[in-house]
């Protein structure tokens, strides 16, 4: 099938026969080529509609190795479920033995066939090794999480000739599929599944909070049972050690199960291999909480989950009404406000749904000015607001209330220039607040519990740089940093590990790259459960403004218009608030299906809740 061919590609005609009326598209596996000579890229078709469902043909009869092994390249981007075309190159032993679901690797630009492959065995005639060969780009593992990767691919596939048959066939191989990068895009769709936060709860009633969990999955290979058997499965490795599901141990669909799709009452049953006496009613509700909002990815309008045990007992169902009122989900939360600093040294806000460019000073001291503020944090629940003052040297903590009183600074920092002390503070759902002390010289970060409590410094045991910026994910279970090192800085996101009675305090642990193509991130903001915008610039490049999810992976979609000299950038996690930004027009607001719209040209420090 087609495997990406970005740059420099050298196209071969008549390779995909399409059925459009059938949304089907079947790919001849063996055109001619030579088994000797160059490296070849095995190319792809057109990025097809999302409609279309891409099939592959079976070997040719007399195929030679280098035509088996470009067909068994394109079966593995095809839309088959069991990949059972990609199968029937390999010999018999070698298809029952491989395992397409152990990985994914994705290349830059397809794999490469070493088409002169080195004959072996006794009768070289009849067995030649041929080698893959490419440009890493990411791996997807077996719990379909996604990893950058970087550095060169190289794998060997064995070829044998049957001596009955005369046909070639492949008898060795790798376990995994190997792709191009469009292909992946192609093929793959990034989902959030959803588990609770080990030990955080909000709200008076204790309300679990959810943390997205982004996996892929085949797109149009039945991703809706896939997606509910990888949130059976259980959360991925990284953020393992700090969600909990609320399934029991070995819950799967029941034996059988394929097709999962909502009624035309966008109300969808999921048959478990769960007895009613296993699932108390507050255990369930939490399930099909996870269920829904997992599914909600994949299909906007589902309205309800109806979870079902063995003999087809009804175990519970869970309206997506109930289920915001069951969990704290941080993209369910549509902010009031927008919040900046105004040419006064201000704390001012503008409502979100505003189409005009008034603001006006907050309740309390931090809306009078007089403290150099540089940076400003608000609750979730807009009822507190943290700011830096003193020329970064302070770090404030007051409510929004007119008779409010400001108090002393709850940290400090004693970095030689305003650039060097407090970041730019971040709060989560549960009422805690973020923020790193930049001092090159002794680089800390802090949480003050409720923020009010004593700051407390968090261990960040495999930094290795400056942290820049802060910013704690809504659920509190994630932490992205802005890591400075060598000239460069990097988006790296972490796992939050709170005290578990061991004495052991609150660690920022499993550092990984959110964005390893862009070496100067000037700005970031949490848009989403795992989404966030990014200002950055590749090496030798110019500022852009992109999404990436918490993985590392970039999302398939238009970036945000183009905006000069970014220092800020404001998003939240509901999509429908517009975006805001300080550049070198001062405050700017980018509303859905507009353009950049200046709204104060003396503002800076533009901040949604949280």
């Amino acid at each position: 099938m087609a495997a990406d061919r970005e740059r420099g590609a050298r196209r071969r005609p008549g390779r995909a026969v399409a059925y459009a009326a059938l949304g089907i598209v079947l790919l001849a596996g063996c055109a001619s080529m030579p088994d000797s000579g160059d490296l070849r890229d095995v190319e792809s078709t057109p990025r097809q509609d999302t409609g279309v469902r891409v099939f592959a043909m079976p070997p040719a009869d007399g195929a030679g190795p280098g035509e088996i092994m470009q067909g068994f390249l394109e079966a593995l981007t095809s839309d088959d479920p069991q990949y059972d075309t990609a199968r029937k190159y390999l010999t018999t032993d070698a298809a029952h033995t491989w395992r397409p679901e152990r990985s994914a690797t994705v290349l830059a630009n397809g794999p490469s066939i070493e088409t002169d492959c080195s004959p072996g065995g006794r009768e070289e005639t009849n067995s030649v090794t041929c080698v893959l060969t490419g440009s890493r780009v990411a791996t997807v593992d077996a719990q379909q999480a996604y990893q950058p990767a970087g550095g060169t691919y190289r794998k060997k596939l064995h070829l044998t000739k049957n001596p009955k048959s005369g046909q070639w066939r492949i008898d060795g191989l790798p376990d995994g599929v190997v792709m191009g990068k469009s292909d992946f895009q192609r093929n793959y769709k990034s989902v959030d599944k959803y588990y609770f936060a080990s030990d955080t709860a909000v709200g008076a009633g204790g309300q679990p909070v959810a943390v997205a969990d982004p996996v892929f999955v085949r797109g149009k290979v039945d991703p809706m049972t896939q997606l509910v058997r990888s949130l059976l499965n259980g959360p991925t490795a990284w953020l393992g050690p700090v969600v909990r599901s609320s399934f029991p141990t070995g819950t799967a669909l029941a034996k059988g199960t394929s097709g999962l799709a909502p009624d035309d009452q966008n109300r969808l049953t999921v048959p478990l291999n769960l007895k009613a006496s296993q699932v108390t009613a507050g255990k369930c509700t939490e399930m099909a909480t996870q269920v829904l909002f997992t599914l909600r990815n994949l299909t906007p309008t589902l309205d309800s989950v109806e979870l079902r045990g063995t003999g087809d007992d009804r175990l519970c169902e869970l309206s997506e009404e109930r289920a915001e009122s069951a969990a704290w989900h941080g993209s369910s939360k549509r902010p009031e406000y927008v919040y900046f600093i105004d040419g006064k040294r201000r704390v001012v806000r503008m409502q979100t749904a505003s189409t005009g460019t008034g603001s006006v000073p907050v309740p309390g001291p931090l809306g009078e000015g007089g403290r150099g503020l540089r940076s400003v944090a608000v609750s979730r629940d807009e009822h507190t607001a943290a700011g830096v003052g003193d020329e970064g040297a302070s770090l404030y903590v007051t409510s929004l209330a007119s008779d409010s009183s400001l108090g002393g600074p709850l940290v400090t920092s004693t970095g030689a220039t305003p650039e060097e002390r407090l970041s730019t503070p971040s709060w989560d759902a549960r009422g805690d607040l973020w923020v790193a002390d930049r001092d090159p010289n002794r680089t800390r970060l802090f949480v003050l519990e409720q923020g009010a409590e004593k700051p407390e410094q968090v261990a960040v045991p495999d930094l290795s740089g400056t942290i820049e910026e802060a910013r704690v994910a809504a659920d509190g279970a994630r932490i992205a940093l802005v890591v400075a090192k060598d000239g460069k800085q990097s988006l790296l996101i972490g796992r939050i590990q709170r005290d578990d009675g061991t004495g052991q305090g609150i660690s920022v642990d499993g550092l990984r790259s959110a964005s390893p193509d862009l070496e100067q991130v000037s700005a970031l903001s949490w848009a989403g459960d795992s989404r966030l915008l990014v200002v950055g610039q590749e090496q030798g490049g110019v500022q852009q403004m992109r999404y990436v999810q918490d993985d590392g992976s970039t999302l398939d979609g238009p970036a945000p218009g183009a905006l000069t000299s970014v220092k800020a950038i404001a998003a939240s996690e509901d999509e429908h608030v517009p975006l805001v930004a300080h550049s070198e027009d001062g405050i700017v607001r980018l509303p859905s299906g507009a353009q950049w719209q200046k709204v104060d040209k003396d503002g800076t420090a533009p901040v949604y809740p949280g």
